[in-house]
């Protein structure tokens, strides 16, 4: 059960944010003290900007202050958080490590040095590709790596010259060291598999031979990669595509596919099927590549609606897939891949990084560090409170938080024992507009940082309160 594997340290030894940035280290006890005050304030009131979140001058001019020291860096506030997320895995047997890019427009502000164009070039802004690792029952763990970095002024002029470059001058490098660094994790948590995911971009050679080099040296990490390249098979000589369409059906699988712009939400139905073969490598100048085997998954929609075309993935995994079971399973660790997509939008939509008024990259990135946990604590609540709906609020409120919560929302003294979570949970979203109608569903991502970003002003009325009872 994974109520069982929860780390209950929140609401028992201090705040969220202390137990996210325990041992951090900036060279000085006031910054480590800033960087947590920081987190709380910007956790409280996510959709706000730093001055409204700190809520007071002195407050503000600290935390620009924080951002600006050159002791702090965005690595620096991700390495205390990557521990503790490191100490939620090894509660689980299984825990699968997403990557995904974003970019992030911030609407071609010029103010903002180190910023440089996006996907066109009269864009400007930066990308943020991070890890998060997730439970199959997609409980979010936290964020263990990330990449962060702004294109050169010339970039859309040099696409021809980047693509004789080596990978290792490339962009594209970033699945290839992000798949490592899940490996040096594996290596060190014997006790848990971990089953690194991405999607079609990540769908680079090296990446696939970077897990024999890893199994060379001792434990490493699964993969599971949506394949964007048609590859040939060493012994065959053929196409996998083509090699796929030939072996026999394994079963089906149906799922709800979520809403997306210009995609309604609906039921789909897939057929199965899988092979293992031995992809021939591809050439690269002065850097020979071996052969690396795989399983081949292939799940395809037979009837789509009129007039969509068929969902349809080719997934490549370096687990061992010869069961309807086991195929089963594969599908659904990467349907845990739209964890990180909700991450994405509660970052974007929830944290507005995008609207940070900072002066430069070099400050923004600390910024967006505290932001992406942020934005993980805002999922693990949302998951966790659907997973383990009985365990008591305590576990990851504090007392004055789920107290106040409740005095405000049931208009009545708060009981002894904490309430369920999954009860508080709905206290939380019905602050950020959740009704909680029969026919609602469970509160989703948005309803709760809206209703967290309330928490810290009730807190602060009540405390207000008891001082003025006592004198």
């Amino acid at each position: 059960m994974v109520a069982e594997r929860v780390d209950q340290s929140w609401g028992s030894e201090g705040s969220w944010a202390s137990a996210e940035l325990l041992g951090a280290d900036f060279g000085d006890r006031r910054l480590n003290a800033r960087a947590e005050q920081l987190l709380e304030q910007l956790g409280a009131k996510p959709s706000l900007s730093i001055p409204a979140a700190c809520g007071g001058w002195a407050e503000t001019q600290g935390a620009y202050r924080f951002l600006a020291n050159e002791k702090v860096s965005w690595e620096k506030i991700l390495e205390p958080h990557g521990e503790a997320t490191r100490q939620r895995l090894r509660a689980h047997p299984v825990v699968l490590a997403i990557q995904d890019t974003t970019e992030l427009d911030f609407g071609g502000k010029k103010d903002i040095a180190g910023l440089g164009p996006l996907s066109y070039a009269a864009q400007r802004g930066m990308y943020v590709h991070p890890t998060l690792l997730v439970t199959p029952e997609r409980v979010s763990l936290g964020v263990w790596d990330a990449w962060m970095w702004a294109r050169d002024a010339d970039h859309h002029g040099r696409s021809q010259e980047r693509r004789h470059w080596p990978i290792e001058a490339k962009e594209s490098m970033r699945w290839v060291e992000g798949y490592e660094r899940v490996n040096e994790l594996a290596a060190t948590e014997p006790d848990t598999q971990l089953i690194y995911i991405a999607d079609r971009e990540s769908d680079i050679y090296e990446v696939f031979e970077a897990t024999d080099r890893a199994a060379a040296q001792g434990r490493h990490a699964e993969f599971l990669i949506r394949a964007v390249h048609d590859r040939v098979l060493l012994d065959e000589q053929a196409k996998l595509k083509a090699h796929l369409a030939a072996a026999s059906a394994l079963g089906t699988v149906t799922f709800h596919l979520p809403r997306a712009p210009g995609r309604p939400e609906r039921l789909v139905t897939q057929t199965l099927r899988a092979t293992r073969g031995t992809l021939k490598a591809p050439r690269r100048t002065g850097q020979p590549l071996a052969p690396v085997t795989v399983t081949a998954v292939l799940a395809e929609e037979q009837h789509p609606p009129a007039g969509t075309e068929p969902l349809r993935w080719l997934l490549l995994t370096s687990l061992a897939v010869e069961t309807r079971e086991q195929v089963l399973e594969v599908i659904n660790y990467y349907l845990a891949r739209w964890e990180i997509e909700l991450f994405f939008r509660v970052l974007k939509g929830g944290c507005q990084v995008e609207a940070l008024q900072l002066e430069a990259l070099s400050r923004l990135e600390p910024a967006l560090a505290l932001y992406m946990i942020v934005a993980w604590r805002v999922l693990y609540l949302m998951r966790l409170g659907r997973q383990c709906p009985e365990l008591p609020c305590d576990a990851v409120f504090e007392d004055a938080e789920w107290r106040a919560v409740y005095l405000v929302t049931q208009h009545r003294q708060p009981p002894t024992q904490p309430p369920p979570l999954a009860d508080l949970l709905a206290m939380v979203a019905r602050l950020g507009g959740h009704l909680g109608r029969k026919g609602d569903g469970p509160p989703g991502a948005k309803t709760l940082w809206i209703g967290l970003q309330r928490i810290r002003d009730f807190v602060l009325v009540l405390e207000a309160q008891q001082i003025v009872a006592r004198e």
